[in-house]
């Protein structure tokens, strides 16, 4: 039977979370919220909310099996290692690289991962990256912005140029936005709704049209969440690249060429969405995803979502392109 591969779920770590106690403020804080949880604030507005799942490998796995997923990428989650200094970020990306690591080890079939870099320090970054590749990890995951800098600064270029090298899968996720604060954002959990969309969106509409995948030709970057706002404007995109008389155009292709060899998790929660992102993309850029073990997590209800789509598509989505994109 086709294994069902999730490409997008998370794993947080004790001692991550204790590094973001003591070194996170006054940027990062956690405090308590409904239900007896805790939450990871960016000043008011909310980040990330804990549960078990995130710290319990066995619990993953009972619950996995439940919903019938046979392998998990796993991921940190946002605000991933962009606090605390040098030192702080560079032993925060090695500590979770290396429980993720042991994590494989401990289930080889079940379990691969993305490493995480401290890419505010891109030569600090390259190191742990070469590092955590050696020790097993299959991609990168990086936030939709480093501390509010854009994803194709020039500093973040030898981070690139290596992952590039190595020909790795990078899952491009969201974080808060820059002007968070500004927009209003903070009450009724607009930074997850809609603060993460305009951030991914932000992040890889800006790729496009900067140019970067002609100068990065072999890594395969996945968009978050069904790529957020992207399958909606890709005729946007493509009217105001046709009609634009702007000087700094950099790309000679039409945006929407870009947009059709990226790759997409199908984490859409409506149907119709992920149908509508297989018409745009085609089912080929398509992987399973589920936010796993976050509260809006649901393997089960994005697997019923893809099992949908006509059985081709959905046998791509469920396995075959990540063994594709991963070489699993």
């Amino acid at each position: 039977m086709q294994s069902v591969i999730d490409i997008h779920t998370h794993m947080l770590s004790r001692e991550w979370m204790n590094l973001l106690r003591r070194h996170g403020p006054p940027l990062y804080e956690v405090h308590p919220v409904a239900n007896g949880r805790e939450c990871i604030f960016r000043g008011e507005a909310p980040v990330t909310v804990p549960t078990p799942g995130h710290f319990d490998y066995e619990l993953r796995l009972r619950d996995m099996d439940a919903a019938g997923v046979d392998l998990a990428v796993v991921s940190l989650t946002c605000p991933n290692v962009y606090w605390g200094g040098r030192e702080i970020s560079g032993l925060a990306a090695a500590t979770v690289n290396d429980e993720m690591a042991e994590a494989q080890r401990n289930h080889p079939s079940r379990i691969r991962w993305f490493a995480s870099l401290p890419w505010e320090y891109p030569d600090d970054a390259v190191v742990e990256l070469r590092r955590a590749h050696s020790h097993g990890a299959v991609g990168v995951m990086v936030l939709a912005n480093i501390a509010g800098q854009s994803l194709t600064a020039p500093q973040f270029a030898p981070i690139w140029a290596a992952i590039d090298e190595m020909e790795l899968p990078v899952l491009v996720h969201p974080t808060d936005p820059p002007g968070v604060d500004q927009m209003d954002m903070r009450m009724y959990d607009l930074t997850w709704s809609v603060g993460f969309m305009f951030d991914t969106t932000l992040a890889i509409g800006r790729m496009i049209l900067d140019g970067f995948f002609d100068r990065y030709t072999r890594l395969k970057i996945i968009a978050s969440h069904g790529g957020a706002a992207l399958p909606q404007l890709v005729g946007r995109f493509d009217k105001g690249f046709h009609v634009s008389t702007l000087e700094d155009r950099v790309i000679q292709r039409p945006p929407s060429e870009y947009l059709r060899e990226i790759y997409y998790d199908c984490i859409t929660y409506e149907p119709a969405s992920l149908a509508h992102l297989v018409s745009v993309v085609g089912a080929s850029q398509v992987l399973f995803g589920s936010d796993y073990p976050h509260i809006v997590g649901d393997m089960a209800g994005m697997l019923a979502n893809v099992d949908r789509l006509p059985s081709p598509d959905a046998a791509a989505i469920r396995g075959q392109n990540a063994e594709r994109v991963f070489t699993l």
